[in-house]
């Protein structure tokens, strides 16, 4: 199990670098360069992050990305929600199927008090956090 995924990390050193870059429309090809990843997986990253109004998108000569909000306003656990979906350590074993033993369950209940610890945890961490 990973607290965070690829495509979070990805996501967020994109993030990170865009916002040192001061509002300034920075190319797909210097993303690349910079970042290491490759081409078509950091261009999936930047097109959700843009649906999703993280990262403004600019077409044409001189186009790339620019941040959609201020680095102080974008949150890691929001990355991951984007990317991860709901934070959850563990997932019953049953799956799909309705577990008889939901409500009383003392495992399930531990586990839940720690994914609420966690996000807590990771809830004050910004784009502008992680750069000062």
């Amino acid at each position: 199990m990973k607290l965070i995924t690829r495509d979070t990390d990805y996501a967020m050193r994109a993030l990170c670098y865009l916002a040192k870059q001061k509002k300034r429309v920075v190319p797909v090809s210097e993303l690349i360069k910079k970042l290491g990843v490759p081409r078509p997986f950091l261009r999936k990253l930047l097109q959700v992050l843009s649906k999703e109004g993280v990262v403004e998108s600019h077409r044409g000569l001189g186009g790339g990305f620019v941040l959609g909000a201020s680095s102080r306003k974008i949150y890691l656990v929001d990355i991951m929600g984007i990317f991860q979906g709901t934070f959850r350590l563990n997932e019953c074993f049953l799956k799909k199927i309705r577990c008889p033993h939901t409500k009383s369950c003392v495992l399930k209940k531990k586990i839940e008090r720690i994914e609420a610890y966690v996000v807590r945890e990771l809830r004050p961490i910004s784009i502008a956090s992680l750069l000062s």
